[in-house]
């Protein structure tokens, strides 16, 4: 029984995707192509990819919720595993990065799926709550600005019926989050986000050691 994590080394990470499922060829594509962006570093890992679909799967989401699109690798990973009536609002402002997402989006098929809103991402929120759409999705994945990660949060669980999952990537912000000298703005806002979500007793909580970290939150 071992009772530490094992350290993910460059061979291990290649052993553990040669035995997980293939990433389709045009998700290796878009990951290569993000790689050359001076921003590439903020893309999810393929493991991170195969968590989100696997964990929208499992909770039988159809209504789903991103915060931070990027160029749009987590939102295919989780419209994969939507049904066909299945849909994302994807929150981002960036037209740029999201303009490689619809491309992408497009050749994989799954565009009608996927429902972009650009808009900060707190203004779209406010709006489907506005609307009545509380209690009404089903799945959130989080990964965005990390100062407004709490209020993201704050929406997104209003947003999602009991029994609903929300994940939230980067919570471990390369190890910063445990460094008592690291207190600039964005490692002081994950510091008191992970404060928050573990003193949230309306959720039962999971922090995994995947990609730069990944919380999962389920909505009792």
């Amino acid at each position: 029984m071992s009772i530490a994590h094992i350290q993910a080394t460059p061979e291990l990470v290649g052993y553990i995707r040669s035995v997980s499922h293939r990433e389709p060829e045009y998700l290796a594509r878009l990951r290569a192509e993000t790689a050359l962006d001076q921003w590439g570093r903020m893309r999810i890992t393929p493991e991170v990819g195969h968590l989100l679909g696997l964990l929208a799967a499992a909770v039988g989401a159809r209504r789903t919720i991103e915060v931070g699109v990027f160029t749009g690798y987590s939102s295919i990973s989780v419209a994969r595993a939507l049904p066909e009536d299945g849909r994302i609002v994807a929150c981002d402002v960036s037209e740029k990065w999201t303009s490689v997402a619809r491309r992408y989006w497009r050749e994989s098929g799954l565009e009608h799926k996927i429902d972009l809103r650009l808009a900060p991402a707190l203004s779209t929120l406010d709006a489907l709550l506005a609307g009545g759409e509380a209690g009404r999705f089903d799945f959130a994945f989080i990964d965005a600005d990390k100062v407004n990660y709490a209020a993201y949060y704050d929406r997104v669980f209003e947003l999602l019926r009991p029994g609903g999952l929300i994940a939230v990537d980067n919570t471990l912000w390369y190890g910063r989050v445990m460094d008592p000298a690291a207190t600039d703005e964005e490692t002081m806002a994950l510091k008191a986000f992970n404060r928050k979500l573990a003193d949230d007793v309306r959720v039962r909580l999971c922090v995994l050691p995947v990609g730069d970290g990944v919380t999962l939150a389920w909505k009792r």
